[in-house]
């Protein structure tokens, strides 16, 4: 996914020579597991375990391995990675090395912006795609056994007020696997509170799934969007927020937020901040580049240089009282960015401390 830019005032000079030094060999980093400020903790809820270089710049079946804008667990264990260039990587859930490729396809054989991936009870992979948007059922092979409906307002301009690659970004099952639920990377034209949709579905028979609520999520600052969720057991959403300053470098922010209270906008035709609209509830677990850096290096500045455009997350399982999430960074296929993978631990609070806010 192309990140929406803020324009730095850092001059080109200064940007490169605040340059970090490229990466060595791809290798993981390890450290203790504790979650203590001296050693590998990002904040008092997320601690950092390691990070894995292994498939920078690497190809498998001639195929790029890199562009990852999502993860899922498959039903075997292993790890399935998907690239926003149309192809499906399965992945050694251990090794993280590539045993299967699969390329997917609209209905006409064009090639997806494929952003989210949910791999579903029947093993069967519901996959959104940025350009219309859409979500698509596939099956394991890559063929093409459903489409979901969208509102047309979350379509893309001028068939709806949605901004080109700035659509489905995310996507997570809720707990039961009843519901779906996609989260926008950007408002829409007319939004003009900055709060993103999130769309569910219900699912009837035959494993269709029909339009739902709809609920407003707000992030940061203009310029972050929301490149992924995942449900937890209890109905809560962990959200990645993530933006970009070009000479500076890359912002990633995990959150705990709540959807379960927030205000059904399905029917709110403009989020402009008006009363009565209540957002989903969120709160800051970390800010990942206060994470230590472990030893990283980065190919461009950044603010901390274990950070890259990360894009994709899953969680693994659940370990001491933690869950132990996987973030994945989408390289872009660019020289100066990384594939890495961060293996976090992450500890959530049962209840909120923050504030009701309006959309």
């Amino acid at each position: 996914m192309r990140l929406r830019t803020v324009l730095a005032t850092a001059t080109a000079g200064l940007a490169a020579a605040t340059c970090l030094t490229a990466a060595g060999p791809a290798t993981a980093v390890s450290t203790g597991t504790t979650n203590s400020r001296t050693s590998n903790a990002c904040s008092s809820s997320v601690s950092i375990d390691r990070f894995s270089d292994a498939l920078d710049k690497t190809t498998y079946d001639g195929t790029f391995v890199g562009n990852f804008s999502a993860l899922a667990l498959d039903r075997d264990g292993s790890l399935a990675a998907l690239e926003d260039r149309s192809s499906l990587f399965d992945l050694n859930a251990r090794t993280l090395q590539p045993k299967r490729v699969v390329h997917l396809a609209d209905e006409n054989g064009a090639d997806l912006d494929s952003e989210g991936l949910v791999i579903d009870r029947d093993g069967t992979r519901l996959i959104t795609s940025e350009t219309e948007p859409s979500i698509r059922r596939y099956s394991r092979d890559g063929k093409i056994l459903d489409r979901l409906p969208v509102p047309s307002s979350l379509l893309v301009a001028p068939a709806g007020r949605a901004s080109s690659n700035l659509t489905f970004e995310g996507l997570t099952l809720l707990p039961g696997g009843r519901t779906l639920l996609a989260s926008m990377e950007a408002p829409i034209a007319g939004d003009t509170s900055g709060a993103v949709r999130f769309q569910t579905w219900t699912r009837t028979k035959g494993d269709h799934f029909r339009l739902a609520a709809q609920y407003a999520y707000k992030p940061d600052a203009s310029f972050l969007g929301v490149p992924e969720v995942q449900a937890l057991p209890d109905g809560r959403l962990l959200v990645l927020e993530r933006g970009f300053t070009s000479g500076v470098g890359n912002t990633v922010r995990l959150y705990l937020a709540d959807p379960r209270h927030a205000t059904d906008t399905s029917g709110t035709d403009y989020l402009t901040g008006q009363p009565g609209v209540r957002l989903i509830k969120k709160t800051l677990l970390a800010d990942i580049a206060d994470c230590p850096s472990l030893g990283a290096t980065a190919k461009q500045p950044q603010p901390n240089p274990l950070l890259d455009n990360i894009e994709g997350m899953v969680i693994t399982g659940r370990e001491k009282g933690a869950y132990k999430v996987l973030l994945v960074s989408d390289d872009n296929q660019n020289a100066v960015q990384t594939t890495r993978f961060y293996y976090l631990r992450v500890r959530t609070t049962p209840t909120f401390q923050s504030s009701e806010a309006r959309g």
